[in-house]
């Protein structure tokens, strides 16, 4: 394939080009209750051409092989109108030549398991939940996505990578009279099909707390000390903070690249946050981005001071900041554009005691249940929680909603735990679909949040 996508490239009239190619191999299934729903394997490709030529950088995407001249000729085309229609020539940050081979290590190989061992191993965790009186229904579905990428540019970077990812993912809807509450389930990653066997016991935990949430109280809106778990702490970290550190979302925004601007003190002391997408057996895990680019750990906050930011190579150049290798694709649809890997706050020295000690009184909040994000302004759901006195959990609550400012909080943040947590299931929306960005943090003390009930 190599040899057949220089070919493509070769002669190209352009200051710069690169051209991916990828083969999409999916398979997914899911149960709704007790049905088996569907049941589908499927196999595509294509490729993505980009040019950079008379100032500006086009895409195209096309399927077949034979194509290709009309897909480089009207690529070149529109790279050069959109040039002539810029305020800045497009320039890309020089990276260095690669030429690799990647094939990542997987504890099982999911494409040697057989379907029927898959759907027998989702069905036992499906039926742990509906053998449960108050569970009403389950929604649990199985998913596995193979990425085979080959990376060809005309400055000579030769790449073929693959990523595979697995997931069962869903939820567990229990009920008690016209009481409803729906209990998020999932587990997964990027390093083989073992991450889905043998988790009985996790399975077990969260159709506990289905059952556990129809006799917690609707929580007390009002502004509270807070102890937030990891995973609630790594949505906020991906949600409010990551997606400013992105560069493409704030480069157009002269107001957001003053309040984002490197050296600024946004948070306490103790909030340290990296993005690190090299770390091993973690589900944002690469090798190489989709522009060809070596990922690479990438510092955004040191001591409550703003010291990187996340770029593609076209922003590295435009910002004058060095690369970071975070500029990713959904697959052979789409161009790359800036993407989260494993973004988390680094752990500090409390154990969740110590940090719902320091507590005193307050609320323990557990699980994001989505949300959204209005400039700085931004409104996470909690799955549940549990009223602290004294340093000590007592009543599970319920119904929370969780509302803030990106930069009051992080200044509220005033102690960290040592219980680093990278999520299993990702996922990012921000112009693609990113089922591999995943976010995670330890426990965390924040001063005051705002909490509604549902």
């Amino acid at each position: 394939m190599l040899e057949k996508l220089k070919a493509m490239l070769s002669g190209i009239a352009a200051d710069y080009a690169d051209l991916r190619y990828e083969l999409v191999r999916e398979t997914k299934f899911s149960f709704n209750g007790r049905e088996l729903t569907g049941l589908s394997s499927s196999s595509t490709d294509g490729y993505v051409l980009r040019v950079l030529a008379g100032g500006g950088m086009s895409s195209i995407a096309f399927t077949k092989p034979e194509d290709a001249a009309e897909a480089v000729a009207t690529c070149i085309q529109n790279a050069k109108l959109v040039g002539r229609q810029a305020k800045e020539p497009v320039r890309l940050a020089r990276t260095e030549v690669v030429k690799a081979v990647f094939r990542p290590t997987l504890d099982i190989d999911p494409r040697k398991v057989s379907i029927d061992e898959k759907l027998a191993q989702t069905r036992k965790y499906n039926d742990m939940a509906l053998a449960s009186k108050k569970v009403a229904t389950t929604q649990l579905g199985y998913g596995e996505l193979t990425r085979e990428k080959t990376f060809v540019s005309t400055e000579g970077t030769e790449i073929e990578e693959e990523l595979v990812t697995v997931r069962i993912l869903g939820s567990i809807i229990s009920r008690e009279g016209t009481l409803t509450q729906t209990v998020r389930v999932g587990f997964g990653g990027s390093d083989g099909y073992g991450r889905l066997v043998g988790r009985e016991a996790d399975m077990a935990q969260r159709v506990k707390l289905a059952e556990d949430l129809l006799s917690a109280e609707p929580v007390k809106a009002g502004t509270y000390r807070v102890v937030l778990d990891q995973k609630l702490a790594g949505v906020f970290t991906h949600e409010a903070f990551g997606h400013f550190s992105e560069a493409d979302l704030i480069e157009d925004s002269p107001t957001m690249r003053e309040k984002m601007k490197i050296g600024a003190k946004l948070g306490s002391d103790v909030v340290n946050i990296k993005d690190d997408p090299t770390m091993p057996n973690q589900l944002g895990f690469y090798k190489y981005d989709d522009e060809g680019v070596a990922a690479r750990p990438t510092q955004l906050m040191k001591n409550g001071v703003l010291v990187g930011r996340l770029h593609s190579r076209r922003t590295a150049a435009a910002f004058g900041e060095p690369l970071s290798g975070h500029c990713v694709a959904e697959d052979y649809r789409y161009a790359p554009i800036i993407r989260m890997g494993n973004i988390y706050i680094e752990p500090g020295p409390y154990r969740l005691e110590e940090l719902l000690e320091k507590l005193g009184d307050g609320l323990y909040l557990c699980n994001a249940m989505g949300g959204q994000t209005s400039g700085e302004n931004f409104t996470f759901g909690a799955q549940y929680g549990f009223v602290v006195k004294n340093g000590k959990s007592g009543q599970m609550v319920r119904d929370i909603n969780i509302g803030g400012n990106l930069y009051h909080t992080l200044e509220s943040i005033k102690a960290v735990g040592n219980d680093l947590k990278l999520g299993e299931i990702g996922g990012c929306g921000k112009g693609q679909t990113n089922i591999r960005s995943s976010h995670g943090a330890p426990h965390v003390l924040v001063e005051d949040l705002v909490i509604g009930g549902r």
